[in-house]
């Protein structure tokens, strides 16, 4: 069992379609046929959406991601038309909303590794492998990796939780020229954002893209390079053989699967609440991450 602890009724806005309700975003459609896309500050994890919500956690994901499309635009297209909120729209939709273009999406999360953690570290104690990719004897809890790799996975509906796939699987399911594009993308894309992050002190362990097409432009959406989608480390703490210091949402996972939270993962029950010092401890890695990556003040 997993899913929303409470799943939230989506807000009115006259001239707006609601479309759906994710872990974080809400998706609404305009009378023109833009997407709204509306960043909450809901968190998950676990496969579960908790009960608490991190302030300032949907502005830190839509204006991190606004500062990436823009130094990424050159190697991929972005979904972003706008950052003007829809006529109507509550106050509080400010920075945390943005305009696309409504995209063709495909059916594949586009996960990007430099370094060993994770599932991928899971994988590969049983196998050697990460999604059928055979990699050296020896690696260990955040070991960095010969060179980058895609490995993928199939989506999952909320409360289901996203299945890791062979590149084979993902050419059979969008064919092999888009599967070739896919991966060329997100290699480029996780590369130009390991580069920007090395610049700044992090370490961009992991990463995962949605893309989209427009015809036939391939074009990246959703969010990118972001605590949600991304591991991010900083690098002067880097020590493979041991979980590695965050500025993501890996504080959340750790409480929750640690005793003080009383909480059995694989349990029946829903997470619980998240203390008030868990809150403030994530809301500050999340805008650190913004601050020492793009080099602003977050206000």
């Amino acid at each position: 069992m997993s899913g929303f602890v409470e799943k939230p009724e989506p807000v009115e806005v006259p001239g707006l379609v609601h479309l759906h309700t994710g872990k974080v975003r809400d998706l609404y459609r305009t009378e023109s046929g833009e997407l709204v896309m509306v960043a909450s500050d809901r968190m998950s994890a676990y496969d579960w959406v908790l009960p608490t919500e991190i302030p300032d956690k949907g502005r830190v994901l839509t204006q991190l991601s606004l500062w990436w499309f823009e130094r990424l635009a050159d190697l991929v297209s972005h979904h972003v038309l706008t950052t003007e909120l829809p006529p109507g729209a509550p106050a509080d939709w400010a920075g945390r909303t943005l305009i696309c273009r409504s995209l063709e999406m495909l059916p594949v999360e586009c996960v990007a590794r430099g370094y060993l953690t994770g599932s991928g570290l899971a994988e590969y104690r049983q196998t050697r492998t990460v999604c059928g990719l055979a990699l050296p004897e020896g690696l260990t809890d955040g070991s960095e990796l010969p060179s980058p790799i895609f490995t993928p996975a199939a989506k999952a509906e909320v409360g289901e939780h996203d299945e890791n796939v062979s590149y084979e699987e993902v050419a059979r399911a969008v064919g092999a020229e888009t599967a070739h594009r896919l991966r060329q993308a997100t290699l480029a894309v996780y590369s130009r954002g390991r580069e920007i992050a090395r610049e700044r002190g992090i370490i961009l362990a992991d990463t995962k893209f949605e893309f989209g097409f427009d015809g036939e432009d391939l074009v990246l959406a959703d969010e990118v390079l972001t605590p949600d989608s991304s591991r991010f480390w900083p690098a002067d703490q880097w020590q493979p053989g041991r979980p590695q210091p965050s500025f993501d949402k890996q504080y959340v996972r750790d409480w929750l699967s640690s005793p003080e939270s009383g909480w059995d993962r694989h349990g029946q029950l829903p997470p619980p609440e998240l203390p008030p010092a868990v809150v403030e401890q994530t809301r500050a890695r999340y805008i650190e991450a913004y601050e020492r990556i793009t080099g602003l003040h977050w206000a």
